[in-house]
């Protein structure tokens, strides 16, 4: 069993923001291979999934970015899921538009959401996702940014980036980080 974490802020002020690709690749998981509908579990929006054969949950967390270590925490705990077994998908300002970076442990790198779920965790050791949602504009406040949308240019790049990042997720599923790392850190 795998647990799939999209990290975003809930609400339609903050859908389909910067901040909220992690959401966008859970949702598009989610019309994929959900299996029943979203449901409310673990402070977030639950669902059952079918990942090419192998059983997952999609999370949400509705607790808001900086507080998503308390949804990850319940569901984790519940399942009594090793944190290996996890991945969190979140957006990172460091990284270029549309590019992908898996990583089987780590720091939060800045990455609020991430901080958050260390903090509950007690653990850097799990694998995660990061989408590029920048560069972050010269003297641009980064909170701004990455609440801010898209702009028609961007939309392309992102919508490409969620669709590979869905697709990073379900190979991960099946095949592991490494072999995803080596598939899908590639420009």
């Amino acid at each position: 069993m795998k647990l799939i974490v999209g990290l975003g802020n809930p609400g339609t002020r903050y859908a389909e923001t910067r901040h909220n690709v992690g959401f966008m690749v859970v949702e598009q998981l989610g019309r994929r291979y959900g299996v029943g509908s979203e449901r409310e579990n673990f402070s977030g929006l639950w669902q059952e999934a079918n990942l090419e054969g192998v059983r997952a949950f999609l999370l949400r967390p509705t607790t808001y970015m900086n507080c998503s270590g308390l949804s990850v925490q319940a569901a984790v705990r519940f399942y009594q899921l090793p944190l290996e077994e996890m991945l969190v998908i979140c957006d990172d300002f460091h990284l270029p538009l549309g590019k992908l970076r898996l990583r089987p442990k780590g720091s939060a790198g800045g990455q609020k959401g991430l901080q958050n779920i260390i903090q509950h965790l007690g653990s850097q050791e799990f694998p995660r996702l990061r989408i590029g949602i920048g560069p972050l504009p010269e003297g641009a406040d980064a909170t701004n940014f990455v609440l801010s949308r898209f702009s028609p240019e961007e939309q392309p790049i992102i919508q490409e980036a969620v669709r590979r990042a869905a697709d990073a997720a379900v190979f991960w599923a099946r095949e592991g980080i490494e072999k995803t790392m080596t598939q899908y850190n590639r420009s």
